[in-house]
């Protein structure tokens, strides 16, 4: 399978889990005020809610619980004002409240398991989320820091992706995200080599004012 075939299929992958738990996200909300926030706020965090849980240990259906249940509790309780700058970062605050509900999952299937009379014990085992806390420090934070990095990169490509042409995101997304050859690009494209550099410049000028949007959002 080729590079373009993984991407292809991660993204499909991605996309059902995005609509499945959007959709019942929206449904559980009492009420949905200013979507138009809302839904760049879900676009903007919900890979790194889903993938932080995935590694944590959870399965995909429950990654997908995490998620809905992160965000419905920000939602819900951002009328009081919980998020406080003054207490810290709001990168930290959301990995709280994810942390929270990672393990709000785990009790669940520690419930779940007991009533079916499952082993509890043999699942302990292999849940990263008892290795959160170990001895060398925070497992959770910095594997938190690794998916918010990825997450920033993923969420201010998504952004430029809406504000520049598709061939030029086509072109940038060849040149520097893939990283392939110029002379590559420019035949698998059928492009010139100044239309090459040309979205280099631009799409990464767009690049470089989200990217900096999404770190002041993270102070």
């Amino acid at each position: 399978m080729s590079d373009d075939d993984d991407d292809k299929q991660r993204d499909e992958m991605l996309a059902q889990a995005y609509a499945k738990t959007r959709k019942s996200l929206i449904a559980r909300l009492d009420n949905w005020e200013d979507q138009k926030t809302w839904d760049e706020f879900y676009q903007t965090y919900w890979r790194l809610i889903y993938a932080v849980a995935i590694k944590s240990g959870l399965r995909a259906d429950e990654a997908s619980d995490c998620v809905q249940e992160t965000i419905l509790s920000i939602a819900k309780q951002s009328k009081r004002n919980l998020y406080d700058p003054e207490q810290g970062s709001f990168k930290t605050w959301l990995m709280n409240m994810t942390r929270w509900r990672i393990n709000d999952q785990f009790r669940k299937r520690k419930k779940d398991t007991a009533m079916s009379g499952g082993d509890w014990e043999d699942d302990r085992k292999t849940a990263v989320i008892d290795r959160f806390e170990d001895p060398k420090g925070d497992l959770l934070a910095r594997l938190w820091d690794v998916e918010w990095k990825k997450n920033v990169a993923d969420a201010a490509l998504a952004r430029v992706k809406a504000q520049v042409s598709p061939k030029q995101y086509q072109i940038f997304h060849y040149y520097v995200v893939k990283q392939w050859d110029a002379k590559k690009v420019q035949d698998h494209l059928n492009v010139s080599m100044a239309q090459v550099y040309l979205a280099k410049h631009r799409v990464g000028s767009v690049l470089k004012k989200e990217l900096s949007r999404l770190e002041e959002d993270a102070e």
